[in-house]
Parts: structure tokens; sequence; C-alpha cells
């Protein structure tokens, strides 16, 4: 069976994880967890960057730091994974949701403005399989509104829009290094981008239980104490080793992906050349990072036929999310602002096919084999 996914490994982690254990550091903020922010604040750039568990949790860091309040509103696509959402309603918020664009199943820009009310806080562009949303009019709107933008850039690391890397454009942007992703810190893991330094200090204090321990290990106090609202929001020194060394071999990771994604690409044309599947679409001035590799054919029924024939090929293949606002918390916790017209009848066709680092060749040829078979079957 050729999986689906397989968390990436370079050879270094266990290097770094054992350097980790050497050190008597493990709960976090240690030189590894520094290593990693200092990789990520010179190579995106960014003011500042904070290392978290996992994106959820700087999803909700983000939140905080905005002052989400009951009854505010926060827009964002529905074809996203749940903790967009609830990063925003455990603060209280309501959810917004926009229809999205069928091309790169990203938030339709042009549609913002219109769901825009008094309440609105923030705009939580989702950038979907490592592709830039039309960051310059979400910026646009958002300044004109005086509006928060928090990237969900979960899927981005290594991607850029005009040149700027996704999650450095708005106020917030997170990382996600879980083990389906490009990048891990172990299978959990991710990452809070500040380009607003007024966030800086208090997303530390935060970060760490609401104290100013930070700035009491770098002298800045004489004792630390609880100062603010927080949580527990470090990742262990294990993970933070096991992340640095996907670093240091992240362009090579990256090239890997993007020749797998053109190999896909280039196998699949002649099927969408003859109107059985659509492929992605790479918008100009976008650099995506080969996140995934994803076709739609025509309908919800074609698509159940094909995951099946993919699986008795020794395939693995999947399906991505379920809409949110047509899930019961989703209907609960806010609503779809105006027509659905993409959103479901989208996320019905989309098939998500096996990519990974180290996926190989004559692997991608079989899933390439196997879909051709599927459609000259039907």
């Amino acid at each position: 069976m050729i999986p689906f996914n397989r968390p990436p490994l370079t050879g270094g982690e266990s290097q770094y994880i054992n350097e980790a254990l050497g050190n008597n550091k493990l709960s976090g903020d240690g030189p590894f967890s520094q290593q990693c922010q200092q990789w990520f604040e010179s190579r995106l750039p960014a003011t500042k960057t904070l290392l978290t568990p996992s994106c959820t949790a700087a999803l909700e860091l983000a939140a905080i730091l905005i002052d989400i309040k009951p009854g505010d509103e926060v827009i964002l696509p529905s074809y996203t994974f749940v903790s967009t959402a609830n990063a925003f309603v455990l603060r209280g918020a309501r959810t917004v949701f926009v229809d999205i664009r069928p091309d790169t199943m990203n938030i339709d820009e042009q549609l913002i403005e219109a769901a825009i009310t008094p309440k609105t806080k923030a705009i939580v562009p989702v950038h979907y399989a490592g592709v830039a949303c039309e960051m310059d009019v979400i910026m646009n709107i958002a300044e004109r509104y005086g509006l928060f933008v928090v990237e969900d850039a979960a899927q981005a690391m290594m991607s850029t829009y005009k040149g700027r890397a996704l999650g450095t454009i708005g106020h917030f942007g997170t990382f996600s290094f879980h083990e389906t992703k490009n990048y891990t810190s172990g299978g959990e893991g991710g990452l809070l981008i500040i380009n607003d330094d007024d966030f800086a200090q208090r997303a530390e204090i935060i970060r760490e239980k609401g104290t100013n321990r930070s700035q009491f290990f770098r002298g800045m106090v004489d004792k630390y104490q609880w100062v603010d609202v927080g949580s527990s929001y470090l990742p262990s020194e294990l993970q933070a080793a096991y992340l640095l060394a996907q670093l240091d071999a992240a362009e090579l990771i990256n090239a890997n992906r993007r020749a797998t994604w053109q190999r896909y690409h280039d196998g699949l044309i002649p099927l969408q050349k003859a109107n059985n599947v659509s492929l992605p679409r790479i918008p100009p001035g976008c650099e995506h990072n080969a996140h995934m590799f994803y076709l739609k054919v025509a309908n919800l029924h074609e698509r159940t036929a094909l995951l099946s024939h993919l699986k008795a090929s020794e395939v693995l293949a999947v399906f991505h999310y379920v809409p949110l606002h047509t899930s019961l918390a989703g209907q609960h916790f806010g609503h779809f602002h105006g027509e659905d017209r993409f959103t479901t009848s989208e996320s019905e066709r989309l098939v998500r096919l096996p990519m990974y680092y180290g996926l190989e060749q004559m692997e991608q040829d079989r899933v390439i084999e196997s879909i051709n078979e599927f459609f000259c079957q039907n």
C-alpha cells in the first residue's frame, strides 16, 4: 500500500534529540527552541516568532492577543480545519463563514467586505494547500475597517505571496508542524508569527501561563509573577530538537515535494484536457510549497468510486474537510454569509493524493496509472 502520508525524516533528528536529552532542559524555551525561532525570524523574516505545541495553540494565542470577546465576529472560510474556528469560538466569538474561490479553494476575497458588521474583529484567511489568498485585497479591507488579520498558514511554510512569506503579511501568522505537514516537530507542533512589535512582549507572557518568566530569565525583572491571563503554550525541547533537524533540510524537503507535485501535474494533464478532472491552479505571484496535490472529479459519487478504486489498487488517497458551516457546532457558533455557491460542491469533488518527502518516482507513477485506469474503465 502506498500510504497517504509519511512524516518527513531527514536523519538528523536522533542526534539533536540525544543532545537535548543531555542538556537537562526539556520543558521548552531551551537552546533548540531558541535556534528554531531564530531560524524563522531571519528566514521569513518576522518581528518575533514563538514555538507552540500546535498550530491550534498558536491560533488561540492570537485570539487572546487581539482581545476577542463574547459577541465579536470573525470572518473565515468554512472550508478549513476546525481549529481555525475553535480558537476564536473559545473566546466567545461568532464565526462568519464566507464562500471560497473554486480555483484555489481559498476564501473569496471579493465577498469579505459584505460580511463585515460593527461586531467584526478579525479576518482569518486560510492558505489552502500552501497557496496564498489574495492578501493585498484582504489587508486593504482590514486597514479600511480597522480589523486584525490572522493568517492561518498551517499548510504554508516556504510559500510566498508576491515575494513575501505567508504568515508574515497579516498582524499574525501561524504554522503547523503536525506530522502531515511538510515539516514536523515529531508529530505535533506549531509557530506563532508576530508581525507587530507591540504584541511581542504580551505574547511571551500569555504563552508562559500569564507570567513574566521570560523577562526574569533575561534579567529584565528581579522576580517573575502572574501579570496577565495565559496558558501553557510551550512545546518541549525534544519537539524543538526534532524540528531543527527538519529546518536544516528545509530546502531539500521543499525541492523534493515540488518535484513530486510537478510529476503528478504533468502525468495528469491529459485527464484535465479530456475534462475528466480539474487540477490545482497556482495564481500569478504565488510560490507554493507543494503541501498537497489534489484533483477534482465530477461529483461526490465519482469521488467515492475513485477513492474505492485507488484503495483496491493499494493507493491510499483521501478527501478533505467537511465544510464547517454544515456541522452541528458550525451552525451553533456561527453562520454562513451569502450563498454557498462553491464551498460544499467543490469540497465534494476533491481528492488528495499521496504526498510526502521521499515518495519514490515509481510510486508516483503507480498513483497516476491507477487514476488513468479508473477513467479508462468509466
